[in-house]
């Protein structure tokens, strides 16, 4: 009986310590990290979530760009740190990509991270520089099949652009070539002069370029047209069962006490359903998720899933 007393006590005074941590979290300033270069769509989302858990748990969120090798670097940085709820990690498609091509990674995405939220949903466009004689998919595609191998897009290893244009490719048998970039963002100058031809960047990334009116949009990736841009169709108007839709989510290192990802999802939760923040989402043509850890893991499995299976019918894998 004693010692069935003393267990029960034990397991109290754990719960008592757990819940305690999650209340008086956070006590110093929080790492973000964001694996990606400064600019891009996934640094302004991160950035506009810092803000709001600054915010609303009274300690400052500092987000550490360390962009490279289709977010690897960055990743594997989150992997090697302390699991006290003092470093997140921001990750989008490469989490789930980059394993869906390497065997041999510095880290597990799904041993070495928990999940916190996922926080957004993006689709992207397909745009074509202004030289190229194509206005519309079908003309694309027959402009590709007429010319194997003479046009190219921009190409970031790890990102939604690669897994558009992979599955583009694979999908009406053309012959592009890949223009590889650091990130999308960094191409940008190449794309409005004209040295690429095509991409497929993320809607805020093409409403601005659309205004200098040096490319024109095509066709957006998602299943179905964007409210943001209701006259442009999807390419699986064309191409059924064509679906592209780049994400955000945080996670954190594996072993974060359980009260600090709750406290982290449930904050980022009300951030995300927050008028300004869906609003300023929307414009950027993102729409606001902010889940449970939960469903935020079963999506990353999901995901993973249909990567793998893309990458393994396309043979696409990683630079040595």
């Amino acid at each position: 009986m004693a010692t069935l007393l003393r267990s029960i006590a034990v397991s109290i005074l754990l719960l008592f310590l757990s819940t305690a941590r999650g209340a008086d979290y956070p006590q110093k300033p929080v790492r973000f990290i964001v694996p990606y270069p400064a600019g891009g769509n996934a640094d302004l989302i991160a950035r506009l979530v810092a803000q709001k858990l600054t915010e609303s748990l009274e300690q400052t969120f500092v987000a550490d760009n360390r962009g490279g090798a289709g977010g690897t670097i960055g990743e594997a940085i989150g992997a090697r740190s302390a699991p006290d709820g003092y470093t997140i990690l921001l990750v989008s498609t490469g989490h789930v990509l980059n394993p869906a091509m390497q065997k041999k990674l510095p880290y597990d995405p799904f041993k070495d991270f928990v999940p916190v939220s996922r926080l957004t949903s993006v689709a992207s466009v397909l745009v074509v520089h202004n030289s190229v004689n194509a206005k519309s998919v079908p003309e694309l595609i027959a402009l590709a099949k007429s010319r194997p191998g003479e046009l190219n897009s921009i190409f970031s290893m790890g990102t939604t652009l690669h897994v558009a244009i992979e599955l583009f490719k694979a999908m009406t048998g053309v012959d592009i070539v890949n223009v590889n970039y650091r990130s999308g963002a960094v191409a940008l100058p190449d794309l409005e002069a004209g040295r690429v031809q095509m991409s497929f960047p993320v809607l805020t990334t093409a409403m601005s370029l659309l205004k200098g009116k040096r490319v024109r949009a095509l066709a957006v990736t998602s299943a179905k047209r964007s409210p943001v841009m209701p006259d442009l169709p999807a390419i699986a108007e064309f191409l059924p069962g064509y679906d592209v839709i780049g994400w955000q989510g945080v996670v954190a290192p594996a072993g974060t006490p359980e009260a600090v990802i709750n406290t982290l999802s449930s904050e980022i939760a009300k951030a995300m359903q927050s008028p300004d923040v869906r609003k300023r989402l929307a414009a950027m043509g993102a729409e606001a998720i902010g889940s449970t850890p939960e469903e935020f893991e079963r999506f990353r499995v999901s995901e993973f899933k249909k990567l793998s299976e893309l990458m393994a019918q396309t043979g696409s894998k990683a630079a040595p």
